[in-house]
């Protein structure tokens, strides 16, 4: 039990210092070196991709460059610090941006709406968005319904994914559980096997039943795919039409469980500018989408797991299907990339090993203890740096400041003909 509780701690404790990892992004004079931070241990996706996104966009440096990992605490002050530097004018209020942001540690409420692929309705506050829009970083999502569609009239109303599990929780309530057994029709009084029933049978007999679908290119239907089998008066005429639309809501729900619609693909692909940085949520989580410059008018996903920490060739993700299936690992030139192959590719036998244990949760917790205070110690020394060259940056401000005033008050006094002691 202690090792159990030993490396749950030590995952825990790691879960907050994230490894850097170097690639090269940008094109012709704007083409440089920088390092990324990758994500472990299920980490903080919302703040990793936000903190990226800057970081590429050259909003915020970590320094030194040489340094190889970096924590929470020192990349909040960075991206703090940008927030009221960049939103210095008067009048702007930041503190709903502030506030949200250790939230994006344990992950964001966006509720994405099914009808767009900017449009999002978070709770009370509103402050993730203020974060992402105080930050200048577009946030976007694929999630949304074919208008085209049967299911487009339902979904419309629904309008949004918190509404719809709502929707869906009701109905079932209302259906005394039925909702979910996939028998919300069936009349209780009428002798014969159930819906679920009639779908097992079905199932073992290699037959398909209408309903709804749990494949990703399924598409729901605007009605309920249940047909009673008897005269029910069971639900009244407002009942059994909430019933019909959490039917729809929950096969549109299950057909697209990767939370991306070719729809809304394609209006991805039209949304995002060429040679813009956004963040795309999907799957419950959040990454970097990135459309290159040029004739390449694809979509690509920044590779920030830490799996591919030493795979160089491993950058970005070609964003091609809704479910991941055609994905197409490329390089830093958007060439399909040839990795290495392993999870601690790059390393030296001795460090594989190491990594291996740590991972896993096995090592002597002094070395652990060693590396976090030599973390904060690292993170010392650049916060020092930084604050050094601010210091510097702002004397040399007063200092021409003051120089432009003294020369216009040497060109006064020879005008009205004074002399300055």
């Amino acid at each position: 039990m202690s090792e159990r509780v030993e490396a749950s701690s030590l995952r825990s404790s790691r879960a907050d210092v994230w490894d850097l990892k170097e690639i090269i992004f940008g094109t012709r004079e704007r083409r440089r070196r920088v390092k990324i931070i990758t994500q472990n241990f299920n980490g903080p996706c919302s703040f990793i991709a936000i903190c990226n996104i800057l970081i590429l966009r050259g909003d915020i440096q970590i320094q030194p460059y040489e340094r190889t990992s970096v924590s929470y605490e020192f990349l909040s002050q960075l991206v703090g610090e940008f927030l009221l530097l960049s939103c210095a004018e008067p009048g702007i209020d930041i503190s709903a941006a502030l506030s949200v942001m250790p939230t994006t540690t344990k992950g964001l409420d966006l509720n994405p709406q099914f009808t767009a692929v900017d449009s999002f309705r978070p709770g009370e506050g509103g402050g993730e968005l203020q974060l992402f829009s105080k930050a200048g970083i577009r946030l976007l999502h694929g999630w949304v319904v074919d208008p085209e569609s049967p299911a487009a009239s339902v979904l419309s109303r629904v309008s949004d994914y918190d509404s719809a599990v709502t929707l869906i929780a009701d109905a079932d309530h209302i259906t005394k559980g039925k909702l979910l057994l996939s028998d919300a029709f069936d009349d209780p009084n009428v002798p014969g096997p159930s819906r679920s029933d009639t779908q097992r049978s079905a199932a073992e007999s290699g037959s398909v039943v209408a309903g709804p679908s749990n494949q990703p290119n399924a598409e729901p239907s605007n009605h309920s795919h249940f047909e009673p089998r008897g005269p029910s008066e069971t639900y009244s005429e407002q009942d059994r039409h909430k019933i019909e639309s959490a039917l729809v809501a929950q096969g549109f729900l299950n057909s697209t469980q990767s939370q991306l619609t070719y729809y809304g693909l394609f209006q991805l692909v039209a949304a995002v500018e060429p040679g813009s940085l956004v963040a795309l949520f999907r799957n419950s989580h959040l990454s970097v989408l990135h459309k290159p410059e040029g004739e390449d008018s694809a979509l690509y996903t920044l590779v920030t797991d830490h799996v591919f920490l030493h795979e160089p060739s491993v950058v970005w993700e070609r964003l091609e299907d809704i479910d991941g299936g055609w994905s197409t690992f490329v390089d830093c030139d958007f060439v399909k990339s040839s990795p290495v192959g392993g999870d601690f590719a790059g390393q030296t036998a001795e460090a594989a090993v190491r990594a291996h244990e740590v991972a896993a949760g096995v090592g002597d917790p002094t070395d652990h203890e060693l590396a976090r205070r030599l973390q904060a110690e690292e993170d010392a020394r650049a916060r020092q740096l930084y604050l050094q060259r601010e210091r510097q940056r702002a004397e040399r401000q007063r200092s021409q400041a003051s120089g432009d005033g003294e020369s216009r008050k040497t060109r006064k006094a020879k005008d009205n003909k004074c002399i300055i002691m």
